[in-house]
């Protein structure tokens, strides 16, 4: 093998862990040691405090429970819109549309599913209406159930979607023909080599139920759990920072946790050496079942957002349901909503195009580089770590670190904590698409007299552009929708839609959230659809260019 003289990889290397020492390693130290603060220098006292107060423990105890409930049932509907897709006959476009609804939530972000609970299941809620009685008590343990299953629905669909795609269907037919029931084909066949997933899916819905602040804050009530204590913490009527860094040490611990599991539970992957395409055995009872009652879950979560349409374009909900534009048309005269939603397009595009120009670069050293594994085990290191740190503890983080600097209550701050809050994902994407590439495409261009970076921008760049459209789009939704971390960060000049949405819940203002709410969604189906169509129109990865477009041969270049 030809060894490269990989200066520019080297440089691009040293600037990506310099980054998340600076911005993720450097305000996680200092939120550490902030939890250790005493009257008299470092003390344990602020986690006696902390742990002893009946606030914590109760709150401790509701998120665990609310958490685990919320997982299990996200995961069981996950399974079963996937299971929907894989092992029936549905229809082509009935798939698409399950596979389209199913991610629908993500465009939102989660402080506005709260008030779409309220505004369907309240008394005057709008599927109150049509039942003719309450269904349920919104506030408190129902109303957290609701939207966390909503919440990590999607995540847990798209994990166990990938998975099945990648389980060979033969040995379906292979314990037929041995003669096993239904059922023990089912378990063997289809649940079995999931188990690693179904449980990888637990996991992560319950990080994510356990660490959210958006739907406690609306629908939370009495039932308060960590999130909301950690904000009480820090932005209540009387702040108390060295507690607050002791109740977000304490939500780092699942944090260790989902790392630990998700190491064991990679033993569990079922790894086929052959995928193979069979035809699914026709079964209309098996067909109808999956269909309507796939139809019945994307029915009651759509149901849930339908306010979101309906409310802002009725005269005054429910008293007044005639028709009106007024509130849509407010909004937009609203220089400071309009100026918000400016403020989330602006950091949104700026967030998208940093964290893609860093996922690249931290993919390109791990992936095209001939670096030690050492060195690029740092890398997978930080993605595992940013992948399950909070985004209520990077955004305290920063609060605590920046406060009284330059960057405090920029767009810059926020545009890094959103880089670094979401870099696992979009960073596993491009290392895995760039690992598919041609390895040998770099040596190939250095033998003919090119440069390291001209064979990036030339070959390897263009065969990653759906990848590189994907992590933009990515990066873009996230922005606009988070509200855990910049809630923390965002100041009155750099306020983005989400912190406005909390600000106008004290106001009692649902009409003006549910039009940015909109803005938001059609913001982003916007931005999908154009990332969609862009995808569509290039040629396909893996498809090389013709060399011809590298330079002449000028002799073998000395490395």
């Amino acid at each position: 093998m030809i060894k490269r003289n990989e200066k520019e990889i080297k440089v691009i290397y040293v600037l990506v862990v310099l980054l998340f020492l600076v911005f993720l390693a450097v305000p996680i130290l200092r939120l550490l040691g902030k939890s250790f603060e005493g009257a008299a220098g470092l003390s344990v006292e602020n986690y006696i405090t902390v742990l002893t107060g009946k606030g914590f423990g109760r709150a401790l105890l509701n998120s665990l429970w609310i958490s685990v409930c919320s997982a299990l049932l996200a995961t069981l509907l996950a399974f079963f819109l996937a299971y929907a897709i894989h092992y029936t006959n549905l229809k082509k476009r009935t798939k698409k549309l399950i596979r389209t609804l199913a991610v629908l939530p993500m465009l939102l972000p989660t402080i506005t599913y709260g008030f779409a609970i309220i505004y369907s299941f309240g008394k005057q809620g709008l599927l109150t209406r049509l039942f003719g009685r309450q269904i349920f008590e919104i506030y408190g343990f129902n109303g957290l159930l609701l939207g966390y299953v909503i919440y990590t629905l999607p995540v847990s669909f798209l994990l166990i979607l990938n998975t099945m795609s990648y389980i060979d269907k033969k040995f379906m037919v292979v314990s037929r023909v041995m003669g096993d029931k239904p059922f023990a084909t089912f378990m063997g066949t289809v649940v079995r080599p999931l188990l690693g997933t179904l449980a990888a899916s637990m996991v992560q819905c319950f990080f994510l139920c356990f660490t959210d602040y958006g739907i406690p804050a609306s629908v939370g009530g009495k039932f308060e759990v960590v999130a909301t204590v950690l904000y009480n913490e820090m932005l209540g009527s009387i702040p108390n920072f060295q507690n607050g860094a002791v109740v977000a040490m304490m939500m780092l611990l699942p944090s260790v946790l989902s790392i630990s599991l998700l190491h064991w539970l990679e033993r569990y992957n079922v790894r086929y050496n052959k995928i193979s395409t069979i035809e699914i055995r026709k079964n209309r009872r098996r067909d109808y079942f999956c269909g309507v009652t796939s139809s019945v879950i994307l029915l009651v979560i759509l149901s849930v957002f339908a306010v979101i349409i309906v409310v802002p374009f009725v005269e005054e909900w429910p008293y007044r349901t005639d028709f009106t534009l007024s509130h849509v048309t407010e909004v937009f005269r609203d220089s400071s909503l309009l100026g918000v939603y400016k403020n989330s397009l602006f950091m949104a595009v700026l967030t998208a195009l940093a964290g893609l120009i860093t996922t690249y670069g931290a993919a390109l050293a791990t992936a095209r580089s001939q670096l030690n594994r050492k060195w690029k085990g740092i890398i997978e290191s930080i993605a595992l770590v940013t992948n399950t740190i909070p985004g209520m503890v990077i955004g305290i983080a920063f609060l605590l670190i920046f406060t009284g600097t330059p960057l405090q209550n920029t767009f810059a701050l926020i545009i890094l904590c959103n880089v670094v809050h979401f870099f696992s994902t979009p960073y596993l994407m491009m290392k895995n698409s760039l690992e598919k590439l041609n390895s040998s495409w770099e040596t190939t261009a250095l033998l003919m007299g090119d440069s390291w970076a001209k064979t990036i921008f030339r070959i390897v760049t263009p065969n990653m552009r759906s990848t590189i459209l994907e992590v933009f789009s990515y990066y873009f939704v996230n922005a606009m929708v988070t509200v855990s971390a910049v809630i923390f960060i965002a100041g009155a000049r750099t306020m983005v839609i989400t912190t406005k949405i909390k600000e106008l819940q004290y106001y009692t203002r649902f009409n003006e959230i549910f039009v940015l709410s909109l803005l938001i969604l059609a913001t982003n189906l916007l931005v999908k659809g154009f990332v969609g169509y862009l995808s569509q129109r290039e040629f396909h990865p893996g498809k090389i260019p013709d060399l011809s477009i590298l330079k002449k041969k000028r002799g073998v270049q000395k490395v």
